[in-house]
């Protein structure tokens, strides 16, 4: 019973503290999100101009002709599936987002412990896809593709390193769309600092060299591929659930998101 009760207060203790950086966060952001159907609009344009753009041209990216490294820890074809909990789950949840996504922020910000807590006790395993179109959505750049490739960095490392520097990378979200702050390698590695151990020698070469960049461009062609529409994107066994909350960029409470998780379980 005490141990019970002391793993309750610690838990409670854990959620305060997310609680009050997501708060903070959000405070940061705010001002600052496009308003109200902007953001639909920019995605419905991003998804036409990636898909006319995969149809009609050739590679044209960083580290174009380099050779395809699949990064270790990853599944399905081209391993363009970062999971992360028991690989015989019964459950799985799908989790689409893009680095520079604001509303992907929020929902990362906001549930992302709880994707994490569920799957460490094995309600579901996590799979996380990443898109990219917001590098061209938002008026050219390279910050979703150069995350992309710095997060394969980090799930070559190991899962756990994996979710600890998404989670980096979205609490230190630019604070305008517009800006490319992923883009800059320097940036990448300085907030791989927070992450204890994430800075090995093949991390670091792999974000300096771009050498997940060809598996990034298969990543983020999946996207189309999967007829996808938008970012964030969730679903539980294939049933898709409201993550945003309406209210700005900010998520649905831990509380609500587990109920719709246990309403969709096998």
């Amino acid at each position: 019973m005490a141990t019970s009760e002391k793993d309750q207060r610690r838990e409670a203790r854990d959620r305060l503290r997310a609680d009050r950086e997501a708060q903070a966060w959000r405070a940061k952001v705010r001002g600052r999100v496009l308003i109200g159907g902007a953001l639909v609009a920019v995605l419905a344009v991003a998804v036409g101009i990636g898909l006319y753009a995969a149809k009609s041209s050739g590679p044209e990216y960083e580290a174009a002709g380099e050779p395809f490294v699949q990064p270790a820890n990853t599944t399905g074809k081209d391993g363009i599936v970062i999971p992360y909990g028991k690989a015989d789950a019964k459950n799985v949840l799908s989790v689409w987002l893009d680095p520079r996504c604001p509303y992907c922020a929020g929902v990362e910000i906001g549930l992302g412990g709880t994707f994490k807590k569920q799957a460490d006790a094995g309600t579901y395993r996590v799979e996380y896809h990443f898109a990219t179109f917001l590098d061209k959505a938002l008026g050219g750049g390279k910050g979703s593709k150069r995350a992309v490739n710095a997060l394969g960095a980090a799930v070559n490392e190991s899962p756990e390193k994996f979710m600890e520097y998404l989670q980096v990378l979205y609490k230190n979200h630019p604070e305008k769309e517009s800006d490319d702050q992923f883009g800059s390698t320097a940036t990448l590695l300085d907030l791989a600092d927070q992450v204890p151990g994430l800075r090995t020698p093949a991390f670091n070469k792999a974000v300096k060299e771009l050498t997940y960049m060809p598996w990034t461009e298969k990543v983020g062609q999946a996207f189309y591929d999967q007829g996808m529409k938008g970012t964030p994107d969730v679903s539980i066994n294939g049933k898709k659930i409201t993550v945003n909350s309406g209210q700005g960029i900010d998520s649905i409470t831990p509380e609500a998101f587990e109920k719709l998780v246990a309403e969709n379980l096998r």
